[in-house]
């Protein structure tokens, strides 16, 4: 397991839309490890593999400790309910960034295992908004683009006024 470099926004393999997973091997599974090193390190809770610069859709997520690590191969959102809610939403890949995005409360997500086996999942809360983000990226919506015009060129100034000073320039 590997920690690999973050993309970093605005970088624009991030609004590339991912390919679908076709094979379902240990390559696979060493590119979720690698993802979930990643997270962990960056740190967040949510993390696709164009992150890491790999146009493949494939999603790990660790909401938390106790929650566990969930993987997502080719997710794809399936039904989304009529209720919304707002989260405070960032990315890995332009931290110390952060705004209110309204997105559907609840989701029916299906999704396929690190072995391929088809599967589904409905979801609410915290986790209906990561697999709401995470999909969107993998569709190569990044988070920015759900937010109004206004917030979406305050947080890009934000995030630029970090890079310089992170950078020293």
């Amino acid at each position: 397991m590997t920690v690999r470099p973050i993309v970093q926004f605005p970088d624009p393999r991030l609004r590339a839309v991912a390919e679908p997973v076709i094979r379902f091997d240990d390559n696979l599974r060493l590119l979720a490890a690698d993802l979930l090193e990643t997270l962990r390190a960056a740190p967040g809770i949510g993390i696709t593999a164009p992150h890491i610069g790999v146009a493949k859709r494939l999603v790990v997520l660790e909401l938390s400790a106790d929650d566990g690590v969930r993987t997502y191969v080719n997710p794809r959102v399936i039904w989304v309910s009529p209720e919304v809610l707002k989260y405070r939403e960032g990315s890995v890949s332009m931290p110390g960034v952060a705004e209110e995005v309204e997105r559907a409360a609840r989701v029916r997500v299906s999704f396929q295992d690190l072995d391929g086996a088809e599967r589904a999942e409905e979801a609410d809360g915290l986790l209906a908004i990561c697999l709401q983000h995470e999909i969107d990226q993998l569709d190569g919506i990044f988070w920015l683009q759900r937010l109004s015009r206004l917030k979406r060129e305050r947080a890009i100034r934000r995030s630029a006024k970090q890079r310089s000073v992170v950078s020293g320039t």
